[in-house]
């Protein structure tokens, strides 16, 4: 049977700058991420009174209906920048990644798809049969990308930039479901007044977009108005950063180098990766885990429904997902790589950290106790898929080292990667020309080597 083309294939020379731009700085964002979830965990179980008093320290205007404790304005807040950044990102994978094309979008998108569902059902189905509670269906469902490339850092690994990029477009769809998921069942009563005034600011920003107009001290402002209606509105604060960060421009004109959503996003993915989740992770991770609370998440449907969900049901959905596509696309896996390297990113996508544990505030709003178990399963299952991802990488590190070796290799020096100029006339003229260089001084060398030297040949 031919095959249409190729599953996990090299990505074009920008979509690999790109990639590593951003991966650099979502793996700095992930090892913060680690620091603030440890430093949570230790302060909440050394100090847990100090840890609830800031993390329960409300400030904010009352007037405006934004007297919000810490944590709140951490989940909040800080989150709609992280959505901002996943917006921007969703909408240059639509309009110029790896989604710009329905059948090679296709793949990665079913296997999103499966990678959330499943979960989902996993959980479902411990519920079912323990006589759980059914509203954290949707807890499992998240990837963290800074989460699981901190993991990578961690550990060592170096992935295929083709894995890397999957792991990145799984992460994206996932943000996208997980938006959808907020806003459609987690909206609370609507305040259609204040909801009209946020629909009314997102036009405004629109318009100014594309008209042009330029200038942070517009931008900044007019979001956090936008920002502080759609909170009063009912409907999840992060849902504003998504809308702003889809409306961005993220193709490029004539004579430009990057489009304004590039551009943009190039100024706040540390701001977001750096700052805003690692603070949401400190006043969102810091749950009392004792022997009792750790037995609890392995015996209670609802905290086992979200651990199997992450481990299992990720795993499952994901490889399932992607294969199945495979064979429904005639898509042929890239022959450097095999299906068991697709069943270790599936493992590395289990870790569902920032977004399942907002979920989970979600979720369970009003029962602290119940919160508090399900953010220990989200932990505890997200160090179970790390962990389980990490024996299976390691089981390959020696061929993912070879395979980025090759990737990076640049014998002739000039800042782009051999593999995408080895099939023209210039690269190999540049080769010749070192190699011509090189070979003349080894003959310049053989030649002192073997010259005799004063009382060299005199016997001793």
């Amino acid at each position: 049977m031919s095959t249409d083309r190729n599953f996990l294939g090299r990505l074009s020379l920008p979509e690999r700058r790109h990639l590593a731009d951003a991966l650099r700085t979502e793996t700095v964002g992930g090892v913060l991420l680690l620091v603030a979830a440890v430093a949570a965990l230790v302060w909440a179980n050394t100090a847990p009174g100090s840890y609830e008093a800031v993390s329960g320290f409300h400030l904010g205007p009352a007037a405006l209906g934004l007297d919000l404790s810490i944590a709140h304005w951490a989940a909040d807040g800080l989150l709609a920048v992280f959505f901002f950044v996943a917006g921007i990102e969703l909408k240059r994978e639509l309009v110029a990644g790896e989604l710009r094309d329905p059948k090679a979008a296709a793949l990665p998108v079913i296997a999103a798809i499966c990678g959330m569902a499943t979960p989902a059902l996993v959980y479902v189905l411990v519920n079912a049969v323990g006589g759980g509670s059914m509203d954290g269906w949707a807890v499992p469902t998240a990837t963290d990308i800074a989460f699981a490339l901190a993991v990578l850092a961690v550990i060592g690994t170096s992935l295929p930039s083709a894995l890397r990029a999957f792991l990145l477009t799984l992460a994206v769809v996932d943000d996208l479901f997980a938006i959808l998921i907020i806003a459609v069942f987690f909206t609370s009563d609507l305040d259609f007044a204040a909801l009209g005034g946020a629909f009314a600011g997102l036009a405004l920003f629109w318009y100014l977009l594309r008209k042009e107009v330029r200038g942070w001290y517009v931008y900044v402002p007019l979001a956090l108005v936008v920002w502080a209606l759609m909170y009063n509105s009912g409907v999840h604060a992060t849902i504003a950063g998504v809308a702003m960060g889809l409306m961005l421009r993220c193709t490029t004109r004539e004579g430009e180098s990057h489009s304004p959503g590039e551009h943009v996003e190039h100024l706040v993915r540390p701001l977001s990766a750096g700052l805003a989740v690692p603070l949401f992770a400190l006043f969102s991770a810091g749950v009392t885990m004792s022997s009792e609370a750790l037995r609890d998440v392995f015996t209670q449907p609802v905290t086992l429904g979200v651990v199997l969900g992450l481990v299992v049901g990720k795993a499952i959905g994901i490889f399932g997902g992607t294969w199945l596509a495979a064979r429904f696309t005639r898509a042929e896996l890239n022959p450097e790589l095999s299906w068991p390297d697709v069943f270790a990113v599936a493992s590395l996508a289990g870790i569902g950290f920032t977004v399942s544990l907002l979920i989970g505030e979600l979720a369970f709003e009003g029962d602290a106790a119940l919160t508090e178990e399900v953010k220990a399963a989200v932990l505890m299952g997200s160090l179970i898929a790390a962990a389980v991802a990490t024996l299976l990488l390691k089981l390959r590190v020696r061929k993912y080292q070879l395979l980025v070796a090759e990737e990076d290799r640049d014998d002739d020096q000039d800042g782009i990667p051999d593999v995408y100029e080895e099939g023209t006339e210039a690269y190999h003229l540049r080769m010749a020309e070192i190699l011509e260089r090189r070979a003349a001084e080894h003959r310049e060398r053989a030649r002192l080597a073997g010259a005799p030297r004063d009382g060299a040949d005199r016997p001793a």
